[in-house]
């Protein structure tokens, strides 16, 4: 009987320690969070749209910085303090899911992250992250977690031709530091392409305009060869028009961009249209 407990107690502490080294922060993550839990703890009735555009706002002004998930082994980051597009949409919808369910727990919030961020909600390694976001897209709506609209919206099928980290693999760290990966990443590639996605076309963004709303998260498509988004952002009114909340490598920080989205994307001669998507 000691014996069997022994045993116990000894996985009890590996499978502890295993999933501590896993999740990697700082203190002020910590508290961060307790003051976002603080500000929004009274909207747990309020839509899962409505706490991420909540969420977003409480992070204007926060600095962007990119590449803060880049850690060897792969682990599960949280960095309230540094966003980048990605991680700043990943956060709100995160932030909302754990508002809602009541449970204003560090825990809680990692779990949501992590079944946001990563294939399946499981970390295994490097290529098990979520990284082009029509997969980001898919596997989230497979998961129950948002819901694709661009269908429904407009009806336009978007051309998936995914291959960029397997063919500019000395632009990312993990790849270039070990090949090894990259069978795995562009298996996942041949998966993505295998898709049907929908999208709305730059140039029909105030056809459809009415149909956005305000907490839906888009991805922004792209011309570049082998890419499929190139930017990601979080939907809000003002003055009664469509603008796009963001962390913007131009400004360095989160901001609501001063022009509309359809002015936005306008702007921007990469961009060919976006993925809609809307939280559950």
């Amino acid at each position: 009987m000691k014996l069997a407990k022994t045993i116990v107690l000894v996985l009890f502490l590996f499978c502890s320690y295993a999933g501590r080294t896993q999740i990697k922060y700082e203190q002020q993550d910590k508290e961060i969070l307790n003051e976002i839990f603080n500000q929004l703890n009274d909207y747990q009735r309020n839509s899962t749209s409505e706490l991420i555009v909540l969420a977003g706002k409480f992070f204007m002004e926060t600095p962007y910085v990119a590449h803060t998930l880049e850690t060897e082994p792969e682990q599960m980051v949280i960095n309230l303090r540094e966003l980048d597009c990605t991680t700043y949409a990943e956060n709100c919808l995160a932030l909302a899911r754990t508002i809602k369910s009541g449970n204003l727990s560090f825990n809680k919030f990692t779990n949501e992250l992590t079944a946001i961020r990563y294939c399946n909600g499981i970390i295994k390694g490097y290529p098990s992250r979520l990284h082009y976001f029509s997969d980001w897209i898919y596997e989230n709506d497979k998961k129950g977690l948002i819901k694709k609209v661009s269908k429904e919206i407009a009806n336009t099928p978007y051309p998936l031709a995914v291959d960029f980290m397997s063919t500019h693999h000395h632009s990312y760290k993990q790849l270039k530091n070990n090949s090894d990966l990259i069978p795995a990443i562009s298996q996942r590639e041949k998966e993505i392409n295998t898709r049907e996605m929908f999208y709305v076309p730059q140039n029909r963004i105030s056809e459809f305009e009415s149909k956005m709303q305000e907490g839906d998260i888009i991805g922004i498509c792209t011309s570049v060869k082998g890419l499929d988004i190139i930017h990601v952002g979080i939907l809000v009114t003002k003055n009664g028009r469509i603008h796009l909340m963001h962390a913007s490598s131009a400004a360095e920080k989160v901001i609501i961009s001063k022009n509309t989205l359809e002015e936005y994307l306008a702007e921007n001669k990469l961009a060919t249209g976006i993925m809609i998507v809307r939280p559950i």
